[in-house]
């Protein structure tokens, strides 16, 4: 099958599955599957035990289609084999509660956690609840989200390196957020590693981070032929007219062919729920149900404690199961409602456990649940959702329980989890106040789950329970703060304005940071008339210190080139005040980019990186001008890093502009590189995921990407249109930010392609807005875009200006473009003596960045300028694929594997496998020789002059 493509298949008949995960000896051969022959190729051909590749599956389905049968199948041929099984099943009690499906597929090997890296260990430990003791994990710090996923990543590598690893989710649609999260990060990120995923989720249920790019066999009904068959192989074969019913209700469904055929076969009363307009799945669950009510007494009260607890294994719950096995559970076992083995007693099949629990009357529920929290006092977490499900009333000491559960989860990085337990914490709240507040904290932890229509639907509920304006502002501001990471713009600068109107009338310090927010939108949108609104509400908020951060974090990004250059100059002192705090240290690199600062705000995102302590799996506004200063500055794998994590975590939470945002960034990255066809994939990805008007930020940093691809091609008719979308016809800057860096690219293409006058037009009308607020950067840019488009008798002063003094210096590859231009000018003037050494100059730059279009032109003046430049190392280096190109030089200064795997969110195995494939092409035998291969490279233009 091809990547997405849907295969219209059928199943087979419905099996117990298997151990939960982990080696063991081989398994009996299992039920025949009936019908399903392609579909069994399909999962063999995915297991064969000399794969050396990963591949990703989803097995969809209705419920009782056997979804479950192909994986069980996949898992005893796996284990026949003598290769390993991780594995867990989803659950609609346990979603609630933060890697809970991590750790269950876990469970078996996490004695192979200590091989992790520290730091990979730590968050996953973190993250499974493992903390050594109740101190430590309430002083774990919160992991990082990648950071668990990159250590599954690097675990299960680890694990498949003896052999092949299969890894098997069933019931996905029940996997908590947090599980699926690591799990989609570990589909995205094991190419090359053989591993197999399997995920069985039910037909049209949503799967984050598994709703595109991946092949699906989806499970479609039996033929007739296959019914009939199945049919046939049941103890006691229905025939005539019940026969024909049968087949007319289960449509195709293997698990209600074989619980109708049971049905019938035990003498039902005609119609006694196993015909009329029903679903399927409710009518199974209606002959589950009534085989239930023929069962023992004591029989049913295990059934319904088994269908309460968040684990059927768990130790703490099955304390409180029956322990007479063969007297209780057999009668539940011979009507084929469980089953037995080595790991205890579990339900046949999702809709048998359904059916048990909402048979029961209310009361009996009830019993169930207060039973098992009485058995949990050492899972509090549980312990508090089953107090709640117990619940019938407002009750303070539950509402607290949960509140401490949303804590425990938060810390672990489990926002879904925690989210969702300050939500039922509110509605066992006695008090509405407590309700709102309890709703407006749910709201706030909401937004790191990307899930806009959550947030929406809780500030909805503090406004129904609250007229506080402090409580209604926090829940809106929340929903705005999700809004700015979308598409729609417009809306969220309406709601956070709103906010910040209401924050300016109560004098609310929440002024500040609906502004902050806002200003992020206007950022994005690049809307003159948001602009003057932030500006207008901007002089109502005092001066303070404790505000020095964010007022300059507004200033600069509502207009950098205005009231926020004024900034500049106390941008040192801000920093050093911020005294190593992260979030703050964070907004004023932010400011230091957007003002051209880029050394310093490079160097302040290191500093708040290296302290940052992750706060959830989402971007915050403006992350992506991290990697922007890391490009500027020369530092191009640490820029797609960063690109790689912001559209890893948007992508999954569905949030689209920052995803855009992120893609934007590695399709420059890629162009400079060389890169041209990827560079277009990635920017036009990211023209699709944005209204162009909505968000003129990344429309006009696609465009600007697709030039530069253009560029890398030589094709500049391309490159010069592409360019000019950065302007509107009249000429006007379409993004105040960002459309003032084109100027100079824009220049280079309207010279190649006869457009030189209207390009100076543009020119100088750009810098005619800029005025005096305009940064050395933009005045290099400028220079440089002048002396392209000059006269000859004029061009040299603006050259000499382009390149006058250091500051330059701090962005190399505009510098190296600036100096390739000015040579090649000088050769053509038949100044070759003096175009010589701008030439190797910029050739060395363009080497160490690893920029190949820019170092064959290069190389090609050189030649016409009598230099022939030509060094084997550097033409070596720079065939490799940048992600290659990372790997070398991340080696060359000494890092492993794991190293360099966690830098760039690689398994170790994936690592390895790139330089065994590197070495032969650089002409090298061993890891050692990196080192002088890189520093032979940057001596080889010095050597050349």
């Amino acid at each position: 099958m091809k990547n997405g493509e849907r295969a219209r298949a059928g199943h087979g008949s419905p099996a117990a599955p298997g151990p939960t995960a982990g080696p063991g000896p081989t398994p009996a051969p299992g039920p025949t599957v009936v019908g399903r022959e392609a579909e069994v190729a399909e999962i063999r051909s995915r297991i064969a035990a000399d794969r050396s590749h990963s591949s990703v599956l989803i097995v969809e389905g209705d419920p009782g289609a056997g979804k479950s049968v192909l994986l069980d199948l996949a898992v005893r041929l796996t284990r026949g084999t003598g290769q390993r099984v991780l594995r867990a099943v989803g659950s609609e009690s346990e979603a609630p509660l933060a890697f809970a499906g991590l750790h269950q597929m876990l469970r078996p090997v996490l004695d192979d956690l200590g091989g992790l890296p520290a730091r990979q260990r730590s968050a996953l430990r973190t993250a499974l609840g493992l903390a050594e003791d109740a101190e430590d994990a309430e002083t774990a710090e919160t992991p990082d989200a990648l950071l668990v996923g990159l250590a599954v990543l690097t675990l299960v590598s680890d694990l498949s390196e003896p052999a092949p690893l299969l890894v098997v989710v069933d019931d996905a649609q029940w996997i908590d957020r947090a599980s699926l999260d690591v799990l989609s990060f570990l589909a995205r990120r094991m190419a090359g590693e053989p591993v197999t995923l399997l995920m069985g989720v039910r037909a049209a249920a949503v799967l984050p981070g598994f709703d595109k790019g991946y092949e699906r066999l989806e499970i479609g009904p039996l033929s007739g032929d296959a019914a009939n068959r199945l049919l046939d192989e049941q103890p006691k074969r229905p025939t005539g007219r019940t026969r024909a019913r049968i087949l007319r209700e289960a449509a195709g469904n293997p698990l209600a062919l074989v619980e109708l055929a049971r049905a019938t076969a035990d003498r039902e009363p005609e119609g006694s729920g196993v015909e009329g307009p029903l679903p399927v799945t409710d009518r199974l669950e209606g002959i589950f149900a009534r085989h239930v009510r023929h069962l023992p007494e004591a029989t049913r009260r295990a059934l319904l404690l088994l269908a309460a607890t968040d684990a059927a294994d768990a130790p703490a719950a099955a304390r409180g199961l029956p322990e007479a096995a063969d007297t209780v559970w057999a009668p539940a076992e011979r009507a084929g409602l469980v089953r037995q083995d080595g790991t205890g007693v579990s339900f046949r099949h999702p809709l048998v456990r359904s059916a048990v629990y909402h048979a029961a009357p209310f009361e009996q529920r009830r019993r169930a649940h207060l039973a098992l929290a009485r058995q949990l006092g050492e899972e509090p977490d549980r312990r508090a959702w089953h107090l709640a499900a117990a619940a019938v009333r407002p009750d303070e000491q539950v509402s607290a329980a949960l509140r401490e559960t949303a804590g425990r989860a938060r810390r672990r990085g489990g926002h879904a989890a925690a989210a969702a337990a300050l939500e039922r914490a509110a509605e066992l709240s006695p008090h509405r106040a407590d309700q709102a507040r309890l709703l407006a904290d749910a709201a706030d932890t909401a937004v790191f789950t990307g899930q806009l229509g959550w947030v929406e639907h809780l500030a909805a509920g503090v406004r129904e329970r609250s007229d506080d304006p402090a409580l209604i502002g926090r829940a809106a501001l929340a929903t705005g703060r999700l809004l700015t990471l979308g598409p729609h713009h417009t809306a969220a600068f309406a709601l956070l304005s709103r906010v910040a109107d209401e924050a300016a009338a109560t004098r609310s310090p929440r002024l500040l940071d609906a502004l902050a927010a806002a200003a992020v939108v206007r950022y994005y949108s690049g809307e003159e008339s948001q602009r003057q609104r932030i500006e207008a509400l901007l002089a109502d908020v005092p001066d303070s210190a404790a505000g020095g951060a964010l007022r300059a974090w507004v200033l600069a990004v509502s207009d950098p080139s205005g009231a926020g250059a004024s900034l500049a100059a106390a941008l040192p002192r801000l920093i050093a005040a911020a005294k190593g705090e992260a979030g703050s240290l964070t907004a004023l690199a932010v400011v230091a980019w957007l003002l051209d600062r880029t050394p310093l705000a490079a160097r302040t995102f290191d500093e708040a990186f290296g302290r940052w302590q992750a706060h959830g799996p989402l971007p915050a506004g403006l992350a992506c001008a991290a990697g922007w200063a890391y490009l500027e500055q020369g530092r191009w794998a640490d820029a797609r890093s960063v690109a790689a994590e912001i559209a890893e975590v948007a992508s999954g939470a569905g949030l689209d502009h920052a995803e855009a945002c992120a893609r934007t960034l590695d399709a420059t990255v890629l162009a400079l590189l060389g890169e041209p066809a990827e560079a277009r994939g990635s920017a036009e990805r990211a023209l699709a995921l944005v209204d162009p008007l909505e968000s003129r930020s990344v429309a006009v940093l696609a465009r600007r990407a697709l030039g530069l691809a253009a560029v890398a091609e030589g094709d500049y008719d391309s490159a010069y249109a592409q360019f000019r979308a950065a302007f509107t016809e009249d000429g006007d800057l379409v993004h105040y930010h960002v459309s003032p860096t084109v100027l100079a690219e824009l220049a280079a293409a309207a010279v190649r392609r006869g457009h030189r006058e209207p390009a100076a037009r543009l020119l100088e009308r750009s810098a005619r807005h800029l005025g005096p607020g305009m940064s050395a950067r933009l005045f290099l840019l400028v220079e440089r875009g002048r002396a392209l488009l000059a006269e000859p008798e004029r061009a040299e002063r603006h050259f000499r200006a382009a390149l006058a003094g250091e500051a330059g210096e701090q962005w190399p590859f505009e510098r190296a473009q600036t100096r390739l231009d000015y040579g090649e000018w000088l050769r053509r003037q038949r100044r070759v003596a003096e175009a010589r050494p701008l030439l190797t100059g910029a050739l060395d730059t363009f080497r160490r960045l690893g920029a190949r279009p820019w170092i064959d032109r290069a190389k090609a003046e050189l030649r016409a300028a009598g230099i022939e430049a030509d060094a084997a190392a550097p033409g070596a280096l720079t065939e490799l694929s940048p992600q290659q190109q990372q790997i070398v030089r991340l080696a060359a200064h000494g890092l492993t594997n794991r190293e360099i795997g966690e830098k760039l969110f690689l398994s170790p195995r994936t690592v390895g496998s790139h330089l065994y494939r590197v070495f032969p092409k650089l002409g090298i035998t061993a890891r050692a020789q990196l080192r002088d291969l890189l520093d032979d490279a940057l001596q080889a233009t010095g050597s050349a002059q």
